[in-house]
């Protein structure tokens, strides 16, 4: 027997499919999930939640927003009746350690007892393994995450309190006091913002991980720093004019509405190609951070991706491969097209969690 929450839950789902929004009994249940996850009493999160797996075009979330708020503001009273003192979410023990080994009774007792919040569990999760209901759940805290903001020495120099000495700046001020000596002043070489470019594999192999990279990459986009976003099939798209959208979820249905050949195969080689010949050699690689996100898989020889990776090397700053199968225990990289690219990259790096992207984030910083 449904309980309160669920039939108010329920309710509301079926009355977004009044206002025309076809929601499924799939996605009602996805619904139901993604609220036990985050709890009814977090409003935000129950919104978010419900954004996230009842809708599935823009024109869907007008609709979404308005019925929301008229439902919600109708039975505000009944969900606040049927709203539990606390809510816990039961976590399997699984969940709270990498071994597959079972501790003894008193170990697994003292486990539940310090569980970690759902939140911090979902940080070390691997995005692949993750239901629908986890996902929707772990798209809210895209937020949270460390955007990288690599700084680069400019040309210019800036007053400073320490350095070197300011010659042209000490003899100035020296003449303005008629030559009477003074203080000695200092200078400083100037920082400017580096250059992002991310490359994500959008193919079948990737298929799994590629939403989050980009819900990551629009994350970067909107930090004010310049970032440039790419995805790589069969061919390569540029779609950071799309992920420039406030909107995380609009953004992503732009992005999806320009790519081709999502989850398609894999031309790495080709891709790379077709970056450096129109955009690296105009600049947009030099002396830049590139990160490419995939697997490796390579659907052609690898002897171009050798070529290419090399010329890319030759013009950035920092390479850095985030594999998302790189985070996971026993991993070997043993791919033909990974074996390639890593004498051309600074650093091969897991890409597979919430956690592996802050981690990723704090490498860029400091490349």
């Amino acid at each position: 027997m449904a309980t309160a929450p669920d039939v108010l839950l329920l309710g509301f789902a079926r009355a977004l499919r009044a206002a025309g929004v076809p929601v499924t009994p799939d996605r009602e249940r996805g619904y139901l999930d993604a609220v036990a996850v985050v709890g009814l009493d977090d409003e935000r999160a129950t919104y978010w939640a419900g954004r996230s797996t009842l809708c599935s075009s823009p024109d869907e979330l007008e609709r979404y927003d308005k019925v929301f708020t008229a439902w919600f503001s109708q039975h505000g009273e009944e969900v606040r009746t049927a709203r539990p003192q606390s809510v816990q979410v039961a976590v399997p023990v699984d969940l709270l350690t990498d071994s597959d080994e079972a501790g003894d009774g008193e170990q697994a007792a003292e486990a539940v007892q310090m569980v970690a919040s759902p939140t911090e569990v979902l940080r070390h999760r691997d995005i692949g393994a993750m239901s629908p209901a986890e996902k929707a759940l772990m798209a809210t805290l895209f937020g949270s995450l460390h955007r990288p903001r690599p700084v680069r020495r400019s040309a210019r120099h800036t007053q400073s309190h320490h350095g070197a000495v300011d010659a042209r700046r000490t003899l100035r001020a020296q003449l303005e006091r008629m030559g009477e000596p003074g203080p000695i002043q200092w200078r400083r070489r100037s920082t400017r913002p580096r250059h992002l470019v991310l490359l994500i594999d959008v193919s079948g192999s990737m298929s799994s991980y590629a939403e989050s990279l980009l819900r990551l990459a629009h994350h970067w986009v909107r930090g004010g720093r310049p970032v440039e976003v790419f995805t790589m099939g069969t061919r390569l798209t540029r779609i950071t004019r799309a992920l420039h959208q406030h909107d995380p979820d609009r953004a992503l249905i732009a992005a999806g509405d320009v790519v081709p050949d999502w989850s398609g195969g894999t031309r790495l080689g080709e891709s790379v190609k077709a970056f450096l010949d129109r955009w690296g050699r105009r600049g947009m690689a030099r002396g830049a951070i590139v990160v490419i996100f995939s697997d490796g898989w390579e659907r052609s020889g690898v002897d171009l991706l050798d070529e290419q990776m090399r010329r890319l090397r030759a013009m950035a700053h920092r390479v850095v491969w985030v594999n998302p199968h790189a985070g996971k225990t026993g991993y070997e990289p043993v791919q033909q097209g990974i074996l390639a690219v890593l004498p051309h990259c600074d650093g091969l790096v897991a890409g597979h969690s919430l956690q592996a992207f802050n981690e990723l984030a704090e490498m860029v910083d400091h490349a």
